[in-house]
């Protein structure tokens, strides 16, 4: 079956957005102008970019153009750090601790990640909230697409608006499995309670805009006085 024309313009503006060709805040040509450029109708053109605005890599401002959406560290937290007050409001987390190591994958690692990696990068990561630890985390990503990341620590708070300023890795989606657990040793010892209290695992894998699986992510969360909001549509 034929690529439909319109998903023709969602590609080849994705991959000059993920190239950075496109950088965060950069203007789209218009309607008009992608259609002579790209052989289609300007309501083609039209089509593609209502697509990538319900995607949420473009912004379309009235009078104004359409622009790559800005990832700030306060949308990049809303929309994929789920810990909520019991009204659904955002307690910023703060980033207590970190460390980075540079190891040899696993067979299901290199199975899922994009690149099949022989090495990735395992950052393990505190995260509090109002003074207490909540969060455990361990991410692993391709070593390959992320060189130099280890000379770059500390790290900022918020991770994928840093892999998309500083790689053009732009996330867009995490795919996560919820379930009850007994805090394992590590995780008890990194937030301060005992080994095999009850606690919330949560196993994500992020996907970019290539849709490429690029980190896998394993946190252990503490849920008393926290909710994992998860709105569905």
């Amino acid at each position: 079956m034929a690529t439909p024309l319109y998903q023709t313009v969602i590609d080849t503006i994705v991959a000059r957005i993920a190239g950075g060709e496109l950088p965060s805040g950069a203007m789209l040509p218009s309607e008009t102008q992608l259609g002579v450029e790209l052989g289609v109708s300007q309501g083609t053109a039209r089509k593609a970019l209502i697509e990538l605005e319900k995607r949420g890599l473009v912004q379309r401002a009235q009078g104004r153009g359409t622009f790559v959406t800005v990832r700030t560290p306060e949308t990049s937290l809303f929309s994929f750090f789920r810990l909520r007050r019991a009204d659904g409001s955002l307690d910023m987390p703060q980033l207590e601790s970190e460390s980075l190591r540079r190891r040899a994958a696993t067979e299901r690692e290199t199975g899922l990640l994009h690149g099949r990696p022989a090495e990735v990068i395992e950052i393990e990561r505190v995260r509090s909230i109002s003074g207490r630890a909540v969060a455990h985390e361990v991410s692993v990503i391709g070593a390959p697409m992320f060189p130099g990341l280890a000379e770059r620590s500390p790290l900022p708070n918020t991770l994928y608006v840093f892999f998309q300023q500083a790689y053009s890795v732009i996330i867009v989606q995490a795919d996560e499995r919820l379930r009850a657990i007994s805090a394992p040793q590590a995780s008890a010892r990194a937030l301060g309670i005992a080994e095999g209290s009850p606690v919330l695992e949560v196993r994500r894998q992020a996907v970019d805009v290539l849709d490429r699986i690029v980190e896998l992510r394993r946190s252990i969360t503490l849920t008393q006085d926290q909710d994992y909001l998860i709105s569905l549509s």
